[in-house]
């Protein structure tokens, strides 16, 4: 027996709802990885920056910016990030 019209409607708007919470589903999948590997990354560079720098658990959260910026503006650092990591400074 044939389906009626509205049912064929009903059951493609049914289907359009379960699509947008799919695709709602895996955007905030995709979101919720892309934090973690930010978290991650943060960690893993926060942890290098204090095995690098001296007492660094003394330091202000200014204090290490100022220490970074002021490497980073050395015409060696410049250098090299040109030469290998192109222009990024």
């Amino acid at each position: 027996m044939a389906r009626s019209y509205e049912e064929k409607i009903s059951n493609i708007d049914l289907e359009i709802e379960q699509l947008k919470n799919r695709k709602r589903e895996i955007t905030q999948r995709h979101k919720a990885e892309e934090r973690k590997a930010r978290t991650k990354r943060l960690i893993e560079r926060g942890a290098i920056l204090e095995s690098l720098i001296p007492a660094s658990d003394t330091l202000t959260n200014d204090d290490v910016k100022q220490i970074l910026s002021y490497a980073l503006e050395t015409p060696y650092v410049k250098d090299y990030l040109r030469k290998y990591h192109g222009s990024i400074l």
